[in-house]
């Protein structure tokens, strides 16, 4: 039997937090240790994605090779035969296929991604075709690779049914040229996720931990000193209550701090809301989380120190290698397909 593809997106761009860490880049090392001897992995960086919406051009190159350096501290190993790491941008063939593939999509599927709306009221002064086309660009990356898994959170699930049907209506006009990847209710299925993991906001716990809120002590950086990130948890805030309870609604400020000390700490949720109950001190809560959080990042980047860019670009361009091989094969039947190249 053939082995089958997972392919998964490691963002290229805007530096991670720690709900970054505990709510993406932890399940992706997850799923390698517990796929990869049965599957193959493509962890790819779609870094063409990364300017659908306004960024620093110029620290583009270096945050792709820093995030994945974070990956490799978390666990990653880039050593493994079945897994393979590259940039899209270094695999022509995504630029090339999306725009055949452009060409067998409809203006109307793409203004009706629920994505595209958002973002687009966000940034109406400056929509770009990049964002609205982005998801025939995703449709590419996954195609070309044969790829039957794509772990999506919820709000890629109408990227990868559009993936879906451009491919069906490409292979029903030309023949079985891509794989279809497995309808989002199988995916679920089979990539098992935490859906429930929500690490807020450290000042406003209502909203989620996001790496581009200007409130600095809103969130915890990867790169922030023990010492800075032990005074952000210090000063987090809570509520009046006075009792501590595991209670996303009334306390979420509260449950936020039991929940990153449960993962960090490796004990049980239940375990932990039991240790705090009806604690009346959050400052105790607060010093043992803070604590937490500290050790957790001193241990990380004495790791992510350890990490040699030479090993790291030896082993991208040696997958990338392997890549381009592959998607040129796949890019080579849509052009056939399509008449731009002589049939064998």
């Amino acid at each position: 039997m053939t082995q089958q593809t997972i392919l998964t997106g490691i963002r290229a761009n805007e530096e991670p937090t720690l709900g970054n860490y505990l709510g993406a880049i932890v399940p992706m090392v997850t799923l390698q240790r517990k796929y990869a001897d049965t599957y193959r992995i493509n962890m790819f960086v779609p870094d063409l994605h990364s300017f659908t919406t306004p960024i620093d051009h110029d620290s583009l190159y270096h945050n792709t090779l820093q995030n994945l350096k974070y990956f490799i501290a978390a666990g990653l190993d880039i050593s493994n035969s079945n897994t393979h790491i590259y940039r899209q941008s270094y695999i022509s063939a995504h630029s090339e296929l999306t725009w055949i593939l452009d060409c067998f999509t409809y203006v109307g599927e793409m203004q009706r991604m629920t994505q595209f709306k958002d973002k687009s009221g966000e940034h109406n002064a400056s929509i770009t075709m990049g964002l609205m086309n982005y998801p025939v660009l995703m449709a590419a990356d996954i195609l070309l690779y044969d790829a039957e898994w794509v772990p999506v959170g919820e709000d890629q699930f109408q990227h990868l049914e559009i993936t879906r049907d451009i491919a069906t209506r490409f292979n029903n006009k030309f023949g079985d040229i891509f794989t279809v990847p497995y309808e989002t209710r199988t995916q679920t299925s089979f990539i098992e996720r935490d859906n429930g993991l929500r690490i807020r906001s450290l000042t406003d716990p209502t909203k989620k931990m996001s790496k581009s809120s200007s409130d600095e002590k809103s969130k915890i950086l990867l790169t922030d000193t023990p010492t800075v990130a032990h005074k952000k948890i210090m000063s987090a805030t809570t509520d009046s209550i006075g009792s501590v309870d595991f209670n996303w609604e009334l306390q979420p400020g509260v449950t936020n701090l039991l929940q990153i000390a449960s993962i960090l700490s490796n004990t049980p949720q239940d375990e932990i809301n039991a240790q705090w109950r009806g604690s009346d001190r959050y400052g105790d809560l607060k010093q043992s989380v803070a604590d937490e959080v500290a050790l957790f990042l001193e241990k990380f980047q004495k790791k992510l120190d350890t990490i040699s860019e030479t090993e790291l670009l030896a082993a991208l361009e040696a997958s990338e290698r392997s890549m381009n091989q592959q998607a040129n094969a796949v890019l080579l039947k849509a052009q056939q397909a399509v008449g731009l190249r002589p049939k064998a």
